[in-house]
């Protein structure tokens, strides 16, 4: 598989790594829109995008969401944050490897468009 974030989870890419356990991996995006913005995804490529969460895999969302608070107080975001995720052609998802963006470190618009 040619998956970007796959090599990244290999140690093929190198990363800024800011959290990292058994079944996640959350790293500082390399093109930044917020002072802090961080990649969070599941090591293992068990799904593409949102459109693929089932029951039968929906316990690896369930922990990567149970960790964000910590890697939110790792990464200084004290006074709140902003979690996207990208899904489709048309929701701009770049990478198939489903992800989640945690951006924060100043006062964010309220609109996301």
């Amino acid at each position: 598989m040619d998956c970007i974030f796959c090599k990244i989870v290999a140690g093929e890419i190198p990363s800024t790594k800011v959290y990292e356990d058994d079944k996640i991996l959350a790293f500082k995006d390399i093109n930044p829109c917020a002072p802090v913005h961080n990649i969070i995804i599941p090591k293992e490529h068990v799904l593409s995008s949102a459109d693929d969460i089932t029951e039968d895999n929906a316990e690896i969302i369930g922990y990567l969401f149970s960790k964000i608070p910590h890697i939110a107080k790792l990464s200084g975001l004290e006074e709140g944050y902003r979690i996207i995720n990208n899904c489709g052609t048309h929701g701009a998802q770049t990478v198939k490897h489903i992800h989640f963006h945690l951006l924060g470190g100043k006062q964010l618009g309220e609109k996301l468009c």
